[in-house]
């Protein structure tokens, strides 16, 4: 990869990191709902000047519900319900396992024998993870959180039937067909005059959260990891997305002051390491389309 490249690859990596933080801080004036709603409207307006891919409906609806709606409502629930920002970016980074499992599953793609190690190296991480669930997060929290990851890595291969298409146009009308029955169910769950409350005060630093996850995070990060893909071979660029969680823990402890008990911090670097055993592994032509790396 050219040196500029690089320094995409990892900007964008540093980006999806951070926005796990400024997930955390507006959910302190939003709700799940709400924030979710605002994050993919805002990234739904190049929609306005770009045409609607040459995608079917239903399967571009059906990206969109698991690979932006199901993955970040999710999110949002569990980081809201106290599941900690740092392990969060860890555990959604699971997708790798996922995708490479239902790929087996639905379509026969057979990992190989490092990718095998690396998923269970992973799942070892994750169950290590379990025995610390109950401590400051509930049980249900953590299942909530599960469903991102298992969300992500549905819309992963989902994403591969959309072939031929721009990717910054795919992924503005994916917004948008998330936003419009996020929208509906905020008002739903909210109410119309809680939700114009929170809209109509907000605060400055709320604003500059939601921009952030909306314009960069999303729009400008995914267009730009999109080029990557596009420009080289995926096994090239997405080991990048390895950076995420570690700058997401980070961040977190910076910013929130959150530590890791030494079963929880064994149990995420283990699932860090496998997700690179898998990246990094020697992959079938077959296999090597099936793992996406995690936007946050």
């Amino acid at each position: 990869m050219k040196p500029a490249d690089v320094c995409i690859a990892v900007l964008v990596a540093v980006i999806w990191g951070l926005a796990f933080v400024a997930s955390r801080i507006a959910l302190n004036e939003f709700s799940p709902e709400l924030m979710t709603t605002l994050r993919f409207a805002i990234a739904a307006l190049p929609c306005l000047f770009v045409k609607k891919p040459d995608v079917p409906w239903p399967l571009l609806i059906a990206i969109s519900f698991t690979l932006f709606l199901g993955q970040f409502l999710s999110q949002a629930f569990a980081i809201a319900y106290g599941v900690p920002v740092g392990l969060s970016s860890v555990i959604v980074q699971s997708q790798a396992l996922f995708t490479i499992g239902f790929a087996e599953l639905l379509f026969s793609e057979l990992p190989s024998r490092t990718q095998a190690v690396g998923i269970g190296v992973a799942t070892l991480g994750l169950l290590m993870i379990c025995g610390t669930v109950g401590y400051d997060f509930s049980v249900a929290a953590f299942a909530v959180l599960m469903i991102s990851p298992l969300s992500f890595a549905a819309g992963n291969l989902l994403l591969r039937q959309a072939q031929d298409v721009r990717m910054f146009d795919l992924f503005a009308w994916l917004c948008l067909v998330a936003a419009v029955p996020l929208s509906a169910l905020t008002l739903v769950s909210n109410g119309p005059q809680p939700t114009w409350h929170a809209l109509t005060n907000m605060s400055l630093t709320g604003f500059v959260c939601m921009l952030a996850l909306g314009l960069i995070s999303t729009s400008i990060a995914y267009w730009l990891w999109g080029r990557l893909l596009r420009d080289y071979p995926a096994a090239q660029v997405v080991p990048f997305a390895l950076l995420v969680p570690f700058v997401g823990s980070a961040a977190s402890s910076v910013v929130f002051g959150e530590t890791f008990g030494p079963l929880r911090l064994a149990g995420m670097i283990t699932v860090v390491g496998g997700i690179a055993v898998m990246l990094l592994a020697k992959r079938s032509h077959s296999s090597s389309k099936t793992v996406l790396p995690k936007i946050a």
